[in-house]
């Protein structure tokens, strides 16, 4: 409980010290300049993973369509087999 309060006194603090610079035109530009800082940063980190996300869903894609091309020929060599047995039993059964 007392790491708390230090947290939310820290923060207030923070808030009251971020006022006051505010109101120097020198600390305003200060403020600017950071903020502008983070929201270039933040347009990078979501560009980044934006181009992630991208990649990750080709690779999906492409192992949907290799999974689904296995399933495919998996189908038909048990299609073959089935016929081969179906034809030695009439040939048996002949």
């Amino acid at each position: 409980m007392k790491k708390l309060l230090w947290f939310l006194t820290g923060v207030a603090g923070g808030f009251v010290v971020a006022h006051l610079v505010n109101k120097d035109p020198r600390g305003h530009e200060l403020l600017a300049e950071v903020d502008a800082r983070i929201s270039e940063f933040t347009d990078r980190m979501g560009d980044a993973y934006r181009e992630q996300e991208a990649r990750f869903t080709g690779l999906v894609d492409d192992v949907k369509d290799a999974a689904a091309g296995a399933a495919e020929a998996a189908i038909a060599a048990a299609s073959e087999a089935v016929d081969s047995v179906a034809t030695a039993a009439d040939k048996i059964t002949d």
